[in-house]
């Protein structure tokens, strides 16, 4: 099937990202990111800075990795964790988070769309973690971004998509992949923002902090593909709410 998902100029095979915070031990890792199918991965860049090669030794070589700049509380925070990344050997991809916002840990979208167009501009593929706010996403997509991360929920919490109107009007109105990032807890939540049409989700609390994670990676797997094959495939329409039942077989004509 033709259903290429670009970013950054690199085709991609499966639409899950997953990440590398939170689970019990860092070696459960590798089967995860098997067991997931995935083939991007986030890993905090302050991990990596504090000489944590324990942390990249675990994850597979053929993955793409994603550093995020975890931790940043302006632009210039985060650009620099992004320059480090860089200089570390983590590549050019980089997943942007602003947040100075330490209870309910809301991204800034003022600060991500400067640090944005600060590294687009020195060559980065920025994914920025944005609100799914209209505004902030338009001017991340004007700033460079190959693609933008709206928070279902704030992050961590498994609550799932509490903003799906908003998400849907960004998949409405950007010619960037959307993908759905923070909140998600649930395979099928998963599956349902597929559903909308968003380009992938990543997932890493929902994973990470199941009881068996392997399976639950391999469950989000599942979903994701599910979810994306519903939306190539176009919904049946919805009837209105008192518009009665509609019989999916013929009611006349029966054997006498």
């Amino acid at each position: 099937m033709n259903d290429p998902f670009v970013v950054g100029g690199v085709t991609l095979a499966s639409r899950l990202f997953i990440g590398t915070g939170k689970y019990s031990a860092d070696s459960l890792i590798p089967a995860v990111a098997e067991a997931s199918g995935a083939e991007v991965i986030t890993v905090a860049m302050r991990r990596v800075e504090k000489g944590q090669q324990g942390i990249l030794s675990h994850i597979p070589q053929t993955m793409r990795l994603l550093p995020n700049t975890s931790g940043a509380r302006t632009a210039g925070e985060a650009v620099r964790l992004a320059r480090l990344a860089r200089a570390a050997g983590c590549g050019d991809w980089i997943k942007i988070e602003v947040i100075s916002d330490t209870r309910h840990l809301l991204p800034d979208g003022y600060e991500t769309a400067k640090a944005t167009e600060i590294l687009a501009g020195e060559g980065f593929i920025v994914l920025p973690y944005i609100n799914p706010d209209l505004y902030v996403a338009r001017a991340c997509a004007q700033a460079g971004a190959a693609a933008v991360m709206p928070l279902g929920a704030p992050i961590g919490t498994n609550r799932g998509l509490r903003t799906r109107e908003m998400i849907a009007i960004l998949i409405e109105e950007l010619d960037l992949p959307v993908v759905v990032d923070a909140g998600i807890g649930r395979p099928s939540q998963a599956c349902e923002a597929m559903e909308m049409g968003a380009a992938a989700c990543l997932v890493n609390t929902a994973i990470a902090s199941s009881e068996d994670p392997v399976r639950m990676a391999r469950a989000f797997r599942q979903a994701v593909e599910a979810g994306r094959n519903a939306w190539l495939a176009g919904a049946g329409a919805v009837k209105a709410r008192g518009a009665g039942a509609e019989a999916s077989s013929p009611l006349t004509g029966f054997l006498r």
